[in-house]
């Protein structure tokens, strides 16, 4: 009798996919495999983060946690960045584990496991940990780009590109299985192309997942504002069933901050492009991140990404602090600037964004929205709109007043609003 998996994943979406595909393979070979249960089970595997400080400590407190909570016959295996970057020091301080797998060890991990070599690239099968109605789709792997502050590349290697013709696949195999929306991921999805063919293809990609029957929602996130493909935009307008949003991190606006950080673009080019994406697209919703508390970051820059914030009026911002990381370009510059004046930098930015947030949702109200239903509690439906992407965005909060079926979407009148969430009256299903 095959034996019980505990799959548990941290970090972001692309880890996700990882784990996805990784429990389809598990599972084919007749393993019941959960994503992130509570029950006891034979094997627990950890797909790890150690992007950033925050990230790394959360990989730690878990191994930690389910080192203690396992069964003394049970095995642990830690996989993932954090076992990519630190394999030698983690053996050394956690010799409980039973191994830790980066990813370019990885095909030694499944040989434990008897399963056949495959691309993490080129899955045929993935055992889906969101809600059946979406998914995300990793195009690319891995980032040429050079940023100071980021150990990706050193982490996830050099940019791959998938060939068009698998995600289309995966793509239609997903949309049979129940998805209706779809969220393209990478570490950057405006290079998707290059590197296959000569040239940068989001846009041809874009046309062909939009024609895909049933897709009702594509998403776009983490696109690079360097060298960005604006033909996308015209894609965009050209198919309702492409989300009017994308994630696009522009990191900061001081000059002098962007030149140390590597990033290759300046103010200028960060306003024009916003200009561009909103003259282009009316109404979409940008989201990005900001970096606070950089190395030579002074009161003046700080106050720089206020007016900028001010300015922008994102519709979703998210801001770290700076987090000093080994093997990097910017680990040089040491970490200069305190924790307590790192926090109330960052506080005092997100503050501005929450009245921003608030504002821009008060003019929702009396509007009526396409929602999709995620979720319910006893309260309220909770769903999102096509600006609104899962787990970090804003949500719509319905009155249970009627029955809606998760994974479906309605027509809602916005009748009230926060900072956070809309709320809203279902005035028509989407048949």
């Amino acid at each position: 009798m095959k034996q019980s998996i505990n799959l548990i994943t941290l970090g972001c979406s692309k880890n996700i996919v990882d784990s996805e595909i990784i429990a389809a393979q598990f599972e084919q070979l007749g393993y019941k495999v959960y994503h992130e249960t509570e029950d006891d089970t034979d094997i627990i595997i950890i797909n790890t983060c150690g992007f950033i400080l925050d990230a790394k400590e959360q990989s730690i407190e878990t191994i930690l946690f389910f080192l203690e909570k396992k069964q003394k016959e049970s095995k642990l295996f830690v996989i993932g960045c954090l076992a990519e970057r630190y394999k030698k020091e983690l053996e050394e301080t956690l010799p409980e584990v039973d191994g830790f797998y980066g990813f370019s060890e990885l095909s030694n991990f499944f040989d434990l496991f008897k399963i056949p070599p495959f691309n993490l690239l080129h899955p045929t099968h993935r055992l889906l940990s969101t809600p059946s109605h979406y998914a995300y789709l990793k195009i690319s792997e891995g980032c040429d780009r050079q940023c100071a502050f980021c150990a990706i590349p050193t982490i996830r290697g050099k940019h791959i590109s998938k060939p068009k013709e698998l995600l289309i696949t995966e793509a239609k195999t997903l949309v049979e299985k129940g998805v209706k929306e779809i969220m393209l991921i990478a570490q950057d999805l405006t290079y998707y192309g290059i590197d296959l063919y000569k040239k940068r293809s989001l846009a041809s990609l874009l046309q062909e997942l939009a024609q895909i029957k049933g897709l009702e929602w594509i998403r776009l996130h983490y696109a690079y504002p360097v060298n960005f493909p604006y033909e996308i935009l015209d894609v965009i307008n050209d198919y309702k069933n492409i989300c009017r949003y994308i994630d696009i991190p522009f990191q900061h606006i001081n000059d002098n901050i962007l030149k140390t950080m590597r990033r290759g673009h300046t103010a200028s080019d960060t306003y024009q492009l916003i200009e561009t994406l909103r003259s282009k697209i009316p109404h979409i919703a940008i989201r990005t991140t900001l970096i606070s508390g950089f190395p030579g970051e002074t009161k003046k820059e700080h106050n720089q990404l206020l007016k900028f914030i001010e300015e922008a009026r994102f519709e979703r911002l998210g801001i770290f602090s700076y987090s000093q990381e080994e093997n990097t370009p910017a680990y040089s510059l040491g970490d200069p600037i305190n924790k307590k004046e790192k926090k109330r930098r960052l506080d005092e930015l997100m503050l501005l964004q929450q009245e921003i947030s608030y504002e821009l949702n008060q003019e929702k109200i009396n509007s009526t929205l396409k929602v999709m239903i995620d979720d319910e509690n006893d309260n309220f439906y909770l769903g999102r709109t096509e600006f609104d992407s899962p787990e970090v965005d804003n949500g719509v909060l319905i009155d249970k007043e009627e029955k809606l079926e998760i994974g479906n979407f309605y027509n809602a009148r916005i009748i009230d609003a926060n900072t956070f969430d809309l709320v809203g009256k279902i005035a028509k299903e989407y048949v």
